[in-house]
């Protein structure tokens, strides 16, 4: 079209010559015929200038007319914006992808056929201190040098996961790590943090040989005693010795009866969820509980008791009475007879409520400490059962204060005596007292 069009031009600007040759003269239809033409050449090479120049910067809107290019310019137009539509819709959708890869609760790294890091998310980089963009390029097996994990790599093929352990002592963590092929000999690497979920099992475990000792050895004594009083004839046995059996029967029955009936209040705190938060009297659960420690401690030491009776939290009561309990009943099982034993229920100056039980026993061992809420955790197994318990007492407080919103805070002195307390949050102190 654009040769038709320039075509036409020089024969209508030719007749005009020559008409003008006809009328004026020879020289005139030559110099008209000359200036047309030179006018024309002009004309298209600044058009064709502008069109030139939106080439080189095709994001800008283009020339408005352009003559004769019109129709090559139309298309071409039509076509860039074409591609910088799906052009930026590819770039949404990869700025997607990338934050829903950096969005991952598991870390990502692509890598090369020589192991050599193109990529990876945020979570990879917490799970293999990798460093983005100083580790790229860089071959992770120089980077991850876990030997496990290289012989795992060097495989060639990965239909399973492998656990590999990372960092030293306290820091140490367990990751699960799987290598998959993609694409033109890429490798992508999962990892996971399964260090959490490992210690969850190994817990359950200890936890079900915990539960399996423990009624082991009351089982085992009465099924010893039932085994001699069902062996010996009915005359054998002198009446106060049968009795002493039945006795001690008696006992290991109810430790067995303890220990299940804690466990089942532990299973109820971990699995139910809270009531709603009503006022409590603490000072008359206190009043209750100092009737029953008084008998449990028969005069044996000395009870001191400092107890704001206008102070109330809000909670439930059941909950509070057996975690004040709790902690009353170990301050008399392991303080020595002479021993003094003060109970504080007051108002801290956050607005807050501390209920503390402090008492001049034995102690415990600072290595002990952060264990002792664990479920049959006991410093000292023989001197535990002496006393009695089902080493369950501190694991079910512990529970009942983190559904009220509590801290429970150990502290102690080996041979200088303990304090254990219950601290309540201003939230959670009731505006006024019950009646």
């Amino acid at each position: 079209m654009i040769w038709l069009r320039t075509l036409f031009l020089i024969v209508l600007w030719a007749i005009a010559a020559s008409l003008a040759q006809w009328l004026i003269g020879d020289p005139a239809g030559w110099i008209l015929f000359s200036a047309a033409l030179a006018g024309t050449l002009v004309w298209r090479s600044w058009r064709l200038h502008l069109v030139s120049r939106w080439a080189h910067n095709p994001d800008s809107s283009p020339p408005a007319s352009v003559g004769p290019w019109d129709d090559i310019l139309a298309p071409l137009y039509r076509y860039t914006r074409a591609r910088a539509r799906e052009l930026a819709e590819t770039q949404t959708t990869m700025h997607g992808m990338l934050a829903a890869a950096q969005a991952l609760p598991d870390g990502a790294v692509t890598l090369n056929e020589d192991f050599q890091i193109d990529w990876c998310n945020r979570m990879a980089r917490q799970h293999l201190g990798l460093r983005l963009p100083a580790d790229r390029g860089h071959n992770l097996l120089n980077l991850l040098r876990a030997p496990e994990f290289v012989e795992y790599a060097h495989r060639g093929s990965w239909p399973d996961p492998i656990l590999v352990r990372l960092g030293q002592n306290s820091q140490e963590r367990l990751m699960m790590m799987q290598l998959t092929a993609y694409a033109s000999n890429q490798r992508l690497l999962i990892t996971r943090d399964v260090t959490q979920i490992e210690r969850l099992e190994t817990t359950r475990r200890d936890f079900v040989a915990n539960v399996s000792h423990e009624l082991r050895t009351p089982l085992t004594v009465l099924a010893g005693f039932l085994e001699t009083l069902r062996d010996m004839p009915a005359d054998a046995l002198p009446a106060e010795q049968r009795e002493q059996y039945v006795d001690m029967m008696h006992e290991q029955a109810q430790r067995m009866q303890a220990i299940v009936e804690d466990l089942l209040t532990l299973s109820t705190l971990e699995s139910s969820p809270g009531s709603d938060p009503r006022a409590v009297n603490i000072s008359a659960l206190l009043q209750k509980a100092r009737q029953q420690i008084e008998a449990l401690s028969g005069g044996r030491h000395v009870l001191q008791w400092h107890i704001d009776e206008s102070l109330d939290v809000l909670g439930a009561e059941t909950e509070l009475a057996s975690a004040l309990s709790n902690l009353l009943t170990n301050a008399v099982r392991y303080t020595p007879d002479g021993g003094t034993i003060t109970v504080r229920w007051e108002r801290e100056e956050d607005g807050g409520a501390r209920y503390s039980v402090q008492d001049t026993g034995i102690g415990i061992p600072a290595r002990h400490l952060p264990r002792l809420t664990e479920r049959f955790y006991r410093v000292d197994r023989g001197r535990s059962r002496a006393v009695g318990g089902t080493g369950l007492g501190l694991a079910i407080t512990k529970h009942i204060a983190m559904r009220h919103d509590a801290e429970l805070l150990i502290t102690s002195e080996q041979g200088k005596g303990s304090v254990f307390a219950l601290r309540f949050p201003p939230d959670r102190v009731a505006v006024e007292a019950t009646v």
